[in-house]
């Protein structure tokens, strides 16, 4: 016989030790939309809004969009919102429901769900964790992808968009005509200056439009930067037979988290605001050093780990920083490379932060895949690993380090191809770019790694054209796709960082 599935009529006869809401959901009212209701959003924001609500309840309920998939209605859906949430680390287990999401909205197939939801006069917060390349913007300058093939799309037929910014502009248009009040659109994604990202890809297609909404939008529409963090993989079968085989329950929902979380928003907002703050967010002027602090160190650490494990033939993450090799490597890269990169950040001890973050990753509980980390490395590493060596070699300081991951999203990618073998499945927006380039060009690695740094939509012209940063990138490609790359990433580490190359810093 099979377990009652997890719904409100449950909530009632659940074991003591699965915690519940603390509020009466029958009366929430509906405030905030969030667009990708992931396996992040549901650890992170939802959780957050779910402790508001029990501490200052009001009508901040979310209406969760999916405009990509997964579909939500026989999961979230068929259980009313309610899902639950397992704290796991190393041996602990705790489990809780999550009741903050009152709906769930299926727009894959037409934009029209999810318009009729972002208009809505009762919804004054629109959140969204809709990954990098959700943006259609161009990762090294940041701005709107006009050749994106959704932009294109959207920009010929504006009421029925396919993309992110195609349909904030136009739930923002119907909202003007309505004259809806003012509202806030806040990014819940790693991204550098997310809020400024945001903004500029909406402006930019609002402008293009024409008329009035460009104007309304800049009068009536805020767009916060925001710095999230917690580490959440991709739910497996076995968390969901744990909550069945533990609790007594089943639920098609579940999603794992570390214990830790942090949620750093910009204090600026059109309208009223969820008083995130009062439940553990921390609102402040400017969020720059504590995303940089987070995507350089926690972010780098784990593209890093992701690519150099994968090459090591290491299946998740904490199996790969057990290696003692890749854990001496990533720790002295993010200790001598990219701490000195870093601004203050209030409150924080740099290398307390990077032994804390490293320490996190060890969790055996959270088995994050090296290739679930690895995925859209083009979106990732300019704010990762590409914006701290542009910071480094403005100095005159050795990256011998920082490039190697570089190298390494490389090597991963060309590996990938047919004529490297096809390794893996890869999932990148330029896969099937890199995939060409190494099944033309072969294993020569110079002429692999000049290929690859010439996509200047990935590296800006102005790093590429540094002989320093070239020579390091072409010598790591060379050493990764070697028959031991594990033994060229002892050699990186054995000695002082600028050892195996002697190329004076200074721009071709």
């Amino acid at each position: 016989m099979s377990a009652e599935e997890l719904s409100p009529a449950l909530l009632g006869r659940l074991p003591s030790e699965v915690r519940k809401p603390g509020y009466d959901r029958a009366t929430l009212k509906p405030g905030i939309a969030h667009i990708g209701v992931g396996a992040f959003h549901r650890c992170h924001q939802a959780e957050y809004t779910d402790d508001l609500l029990a501490k200052d309840f009001g009508h901040w309920g979310l209406v969760g969009i999916n405009i990509r998939p997964p579909l939500l209605t026989d999961t979230l859906g068929r259980q009313d919102g309610l899902y639950t949430r397992l704290i796991r680390q190393n041996d602990e287990l705790e489990a809780r429901v999550v009741g903050s999401i009152v709906r769930v909205v299926d727009s894959q197939e037409s934009a029209a769900p999810a318009l009729e939801v972002l208009a809505s006069p009762e919804i004054e917060m629109v959140t969204m964790t809709v990954t990098e390349k959700g943006y259609c913007h161009i990762p090294s300058s940041g701005a709107l992808d006009l050749g994106h093939p959704d932009i294109v799309h959207d920009l010929s037929n504006p009421e029925t968009p396919r993309s992110v910014p195609g349909i904030l502009a136009r739930a923002l248009e119907l909202r003007m005509l309505a004259q809806g009040r003012p509202v806030t659109l806040l990014s819940c994604d790693n991204i550098p200056s997310n809020g400024i990202i945001l903004g500029n890809v909406v402006r930019a297609f609002a402008k293009r439009r024409g008329g009035k909404l460009a104007d309304w939008i800049e009068a009536n529409v805020a767009f916060p930067s925001a710095m999230v963090d917690r580490i959440a993989p991709a739910t497996t079968e076995a968390d969901i037979d744990t909550v069945e085989r533990r609790f007594g329950y089943r639920d098609g929902a579940v999603v794992v988290g570390e214990r830790f979380r942090q949620w750093v928003i910009e204090n600026r907002f059109a309208g009223r605001v969820p008083r995130w703050d009062l439940v553990g967010a921390t609102f402040v002027d400017d969020v720059t050093p504590f995303e940089h602090l987070k995507m350089r160190v926690l972010n780098g650490a784990q593209t890093t780990l992701s690519y150099l494990g994968v090459l090591g033939g290491f299946e998740h993450t904490f199996e790969t920083i057990a290696d003692p090799l890749l854990a001496r490597f990533v720790s002295r890269m993010l200790t001598e490379e990219t701490l000195p990169t870093l601004m203050p950040v209030p409150g924080v001890a740099p290398a307390a932060y990077v032994e804390q973050s490293l320490s996190r990753l060890t969790n055996t509980a959270i088995r994050h895949r090296n290739h679930q980390i690895a995925t859209d490395g083009s979106q990732k590493i300019v704010q990762r690993l590409l914006n701290p060596i542009r910071d480094r070699l403005a100095k005159g300081e050795s990256i011998a380090l920082l490039s190697v991951p570089v190298a390494g999203w490389m090597a991963y990618l060309i590996k990938a191809s047919t004529r490297f073998g096809r390794g893996w499945q890869v999932s990148d927006p330029f896969a099937d770019k890199i995939a060409a380039i190494a099944d033309r060009i072969g294993s020569d690695s110079k002429a692999l790694a000049d290929s690859i740094l010439a996509i200047d939509a990935v590296f800006d012209p102005s790093l590429t054209a540094n002989a320093t940063f070239r020579a390091h990138v072409i010598a790591g490609l060379d050493g990764l796709l070697s028959n031991d790359p594990m033994g060229f990433v002892g050699q990186v580490c054995a000695g002082p960082t600028d050892a195996r190359l002697k190329q004076p810093s200074r721009s071709a």
